[in-house]
């Protein structure tokens, strides 16, 4: 039964209703996987405002329509239309995402993201910054902006830069998707479950103690966790570490081309398909991220650096070749790595005087 004042439109993009205890927040463009526009932001935002304050809702459990994944990002369709037509959706887009994106730390009431099959980009901004991260055997989860001549925004610098050794280093440059265990290895997932067993563990959800605590959700999750899965990304764990320590994608190439092994040859075909500046930009962001206090500052920074991706040459091509013409052979300008000089790189961190991201108080 739906409660009263939380919207809950069967057809529109983003679906919100209580069902017993908890406020379901489903995303709801299955032929797109989900993907986020920002009118699905804004109705988040309105739904996390009416759960928050409804105290029949002990919890909060996002989840996604269809069968193909919780969400394959943000709308880069949408975004790449407007930057061609000289609109302001990037910088309009972007702020209310990211605001979304702050609050879920910080929101009250135990955050529960079912991240099963496609969880990309956008995707992990709204799952991944939550406490309770529910993944399964379909889980393919991934931050592949550099491939678009972006980076990995809505908090994935803050994400990738906290997870062990060099894993986030390597995942942000190579776009490269996680499995579930994958995720739960390298921090960016809490439990692992088998897909079959959603809906039992949903129902439990549904059902949890009014006022219940996030120990609460952590033993409603637990009883349902699959035993642990080996993750296919640890045994290429000592080569990540040594070869993406460096603080130069040119020395984290000649790493790889020193190292020689199938597993280098491969990363390094993967690197060669990015961005140069997409790839220089990641790893600059990465690298302060780690002396970075909080979500809140990654943030504030990432948007800052996507204001120029916006207008950039280089997001248009890189889009054109990934989704609009979808011949795999971007562009890039510069070419080559060592053409992107540290002055392009500065300018995806000088201050905007015309946009600026300042989070509710």
């Amino acid at each position: 039964m739906n409660a009263p004042g939380v919207a809950d439109v069967a057809q529109g993009e983003v679906i919100a209703r209580r069902e017993g205890s908890a406020g379901i927040v489903r995303l709801n463009r299955p032929k797109a996987i989900n993907a986020l526009t920002v009118g699905m932001v804004r109705a988040m935002m309105a739904a996390l405002d009416e759960f928050e304050a409804d105290p029949g809702v002990s919890l909060v459990l996002l989840e996604g329509a269809g069968e193909r994944g919780l969400c394959a990002g943000g709308d880069i369709r949408g975004l790449y239309e407007s930057a061609r037509a000289g609109g302001d959706l990037g910088p309009v887009f972007w702020r209310e995402e990211y605001i979304l994106n702050a609050r879920i730390p910080d929101f009250p009431k135990p955050y529960v993201a079912y991240m099963n099959g496609l969880v990309m980009g956008g995707g992990v901004g709204i799952a991944a910054h939550g406490g309770h991260r529910i993944v399964t055997e379909k889980t393919t989860l991934g931050m592949p902006e550099a491939g678009l001549g972006f980076f990995p925004d809505v908090g994935g610098t803050w994400l990738l830069s906290r997870m062990p050794g060099e894993l986030g280093t390597y995942y942000g440059l190579t776009g490269l998707a996680m499995t579930g265990a994958d995720a739960i290895y390298t921090g960016v997932a809490d439990a692992l479950i088998a897909s079959a067993d959603w809906p039992s563990l949903r129902d439990a959800l549904a059902n949890a103690p009014l006022r219940a605590s996030r120990a609460d959700v952590n033993g409603i999750i637990k009883t349902f966790a699959a035993g642990d899965a080996v993750a296919p990304i640890a045994r290429h764990r000592d080569l990540i570490d040594r070869a993406f320590a460096f603080d130069t994608v040119e020395e984290i190439v000649a790493a790889l081309e020193r190292d020689g092994s199938e597993f280098a040859r491969a990363t390094l075909a993967t690197l060669a398909e990015k961005s140069p500046r997409g790839l220089k930009v990641t790893l600059e962001l990465i690298r302060r991220a780690r002396t970075s206090k909080s979500l809140r500052e990654c943030l504030v920074r990432e948007y800052n650096s996507a204001l120029t991706v916006f207008t950039s040459a280089e997001f248009a091509e890189g889009v054109r070749a990934a989704i609009i013409d979808k011949d795999r052979n971007p562009k890039w300008s510069p070419a080559r790595l060592e053409d992107v000089t540290p002055d392009i790189v500065a300018e995806y961190f000088a201050p905007n005087p015309e946009y600026q991201l300042v989070f509710p108080s």
